[in-house]
């Protein structure tokens, strides 16, 4: 296997988003990123990290998925996450290693902003692709050819905080027939604790609204949208700043 990976953390817990939420699921946390959101709640992973050759990553994989038994008819547990940080910068070897999990026959998710192609990504992984609203600071760095490239199992994350993120999304959702490619998620933004504050997120552009949990539950529902509303299920199990779960 080629390369190096720079790790923040490897760990078991619950699914807490997207459509496998619930599951227990192997996070693979890698460090780094090129991106500021101003919602961000793992700034913890811009720096530091372990660097792991990729068949170290793997022998960890395989010590905490061994227990798990494989179920007939049912996807193969526990889940596999690849996230960051920002993933996709750490090429290639990333890609390696998203291709090796795969071929363990095991259900590999991708976590990824939407700033970063993900056309060399094995077709069998499942994409999450991160698309940055208004509010987030970051969504001049959206990287339109990824719509095409979205596959019925990908999915497509707003993250949407105020009501300016949510009619974005909502334009982009039926511009683009998003609901027709893909599963399409809005996900409302957690306030962060002091200890999430990073100094160097990006401030929320100032004049935008900030819209409740509430709000984008009940706009969706009146506006008829195709899309699934999510909430980030291990902060309502462990405190919203706790790592590793």
């Amino acid at each position: 296997m080629a390369s190096d990976l720079l790790v923040k953390e490897i760990y078991t817990s619950i699914q807490g988003e997207s459509t496998f939420s619930g599951w227990p699921c192997v996070f693979i946390r890698l460090a780094g990123c090129d991106l500021r959101c101003s919602y961000c709640d793992t700034a913890y992973a811009f720096r530091g990290g372990r660097r792991m050759a990729v068949e170290e990553v793997t022998d960890e994989v395989s010590r905490l998925v061994e227990h798990y038994p494989k179920v007939a008819k049912m996807m193969d547990l526990p889940i596999v996450e690849v996230t960051g940080g920002e993933p996709l910068l750490q090429r290639p070897a990333v890609l390696t290693l998203l291709t090796w999990l795969c071929d363990q026959k095991l259900t590999v998710m991708l976590e990824t902003s939407g700033a970063h192609l993900i056309s060399q990504v094995d077709t069998r992984v499942n994409c999450i692709v991160d698309l940055k609203c208004p509010s987030s600071g970051e969504m001049e760095k959206n990287d339109w050819a990824n719509i095409d490239i979205l596959t019925q199992k990908d999915e497509i994350k707003f993250v949407i905080g105020t009501y300016e993120d949510y009619r974005w999304a909502r334009r982009i959702t039926k511009k683009y027939e998003l609901s027709s490619r893909c599963q399409v998620l809005f996900s409302g933004v957690e306030p962060l604790t002091p200890q999430q504050a990073d100094p160097q997120l990006k401030p929320v552009l100032p004049g935008l609204r900030p819209m409740s949990r509430r709000e984008l539950a009940e706009n969706i529902m009146r506006d008829h949208l195709p899309v699934r509303f999510q909430l980030q299920m291990h902060k309502f199990i462990w405190p919203a700043d706790q790592v590793g779960v």
